[in-house]
């Protein structure tokens, strides 16, 4: 039978993220900021507050660094490697898209050669164990496009030589992160956050900054991804001299929510909202008659992009292109109906589904969400 509720807000995309619960627009009450030089004192305060407040709620070690970068999480990642790759062998170990891409540019971009890749098809995780950490190893914490998560760091040993350099933009304020076995981290705003776009984060530990200080990559690095100025760490870009214009606007916005989890009773709040959302979505597809979970491995499941797809034999084995006609469908039932909206897998993943479970979602959202998705597919299917 067709669902008697809607939920109460329909946006799951995987990014940008829904905003949090009952946002408005009542920061930029604060419109002086507005127009105002990001070098102003005034404005580098609130810099500085975002990423204190940042640091503070993720935990970080005494010592860690904490930036603002341009171009999302995928900046802040590529400044990462551009920096600091090269000075010694490469791992990388990927199961998505992005770890893919990260790939890559390693190989493509910046044609390093003594690098090994460790990967896996959607839904499913690498074998790790021969990965080297006497080597730098690239990876992704928790895959947006196929629903796989390192749901800890346990795998990192803490007398590592070489750097681990961790995309954790789907993981940060969403799942309790050891960032002592990280050297390097970066995420955006737009995830967990629901913030706006276009801003990254980078996070360094003191053998990154280290790295830095001692190795000069041998290629031209891009003004926006310099960490370096005139052969010395850029500390300044860490004190909240951003290396490129940010958007005050965004900065507020990111404020706005980190004051918003303070108030809900800070990072453990969270983590205890996620849990929630997983949970609603994770109990449903147990018992689906429609759907399974594209990770069969509970241990590594997503708890914030959760991707799934029609579970019967007949789906299976229709060609791709037919699969995702029958996913275009359902997408468009629960969009016309507005239940929910961008909730098809990314491109290059398998025909399924994904849904934003982070911490600006609500549990009971998604499992009213999951009556709509049994009820579309029986009629997609009729």
């Amino acid at each position: 039978m067709k669902p008697s509720t809607k939920p109460l807000h329909n946006k799951f995309s995987s990014g940008p993220c829904a905003k949090r619960p009952n946002w408005n627009a009542e920061f930029l009450n604060n419109t002086e900021l507005l127009g105002r030089s990001h070098r102003s004192k005034e404005v580098l305060q609130v810099i500085n507050q975002v990423n204190a407040l940042s640091a503070e709620f993720l935990n970080l070690p005494q010592g860690y660094k904490i930036a603002i970068m341009a171009a999302s999480d995928t900046g802040a990642f590529e400044a990462a490697m551009w920096n600091m790759l090269g000075a010694r062998g490469v791992d990388v170990i990927y199961f998505e898209a992005f770890g893919a891409e990260w790939y890559k540019a390693i190989t493509e971009q910046l044609r390093l050669t003594d690098v090994r890749k460790f990967a896996a098809d959607f839904g499913k995780v690498p074998d790790i164990a021969k990965v080297d950490f006497d080597r730098d190893v690239v990876f992704t914490l928790n895959g947006t496009t196929s629903g796989v998560c390192f749901n800890d760091l346990d795998f990192i040993p803490e007398n590592r030589k070489g750097l681990t350099f961790c995309d954790a933009t789907s993981g940060a304020f969403s799942m309790p992160i050891d960032f002592s076995k990280l050297d390097v981290t970066t995420y955006s705003w737009q995830k967990s956050l629901g913030g706006e776009a276009q801003h990254g984060v980078l996070i360094l530990s003191p053998r990154a900054v280290a790295r830095i200080e001692e190795y000069t990559p041998t290629w031209p690095l891009p003004k926006i991804y310099q960490l370096k100025k005139k052969g010395v760490f850029s500390a300044a870009v860490f004190e909240g001299s951003v290396i490129n214009t940010t958007s005050t606007m965004c900065i507020l916005d990111a404020l706005d929510t980190l004051n918003w989890i303070q108030e809900s009773g800070g990072i453990a709040a969270m983590y205890n909202r996620v849990n929630a959302n997983f949970a609603a979505i994770s109990n449903f597809l147990k018992t689906s008659q429609n759907f399974e979970n594209l990770c069969a491995d509970e241990k590594f499941q997503s708890r914030t992009s959760v991707c799934f797809q029609p579970k019967q034999a007949w789906f299976k084995e229709l060609a791709e292109a037919d699969q995702r006609k029958f996913i275009d469908k359902i997408a468009k039932i629960l969009q016309d109906e507005k239940v929910a909206f961008d909730i098809k897998g990314y491109n290059s993943a398998p025909p399924s589904f994904r849904v934003w479970c982070g911490l600006t979602v609500e549990a009971a959202d998604i499992k009213i969400l999951c009556e709509w998705f049994e009820y579309a597919c029986n009629i997609a299917a009729c």
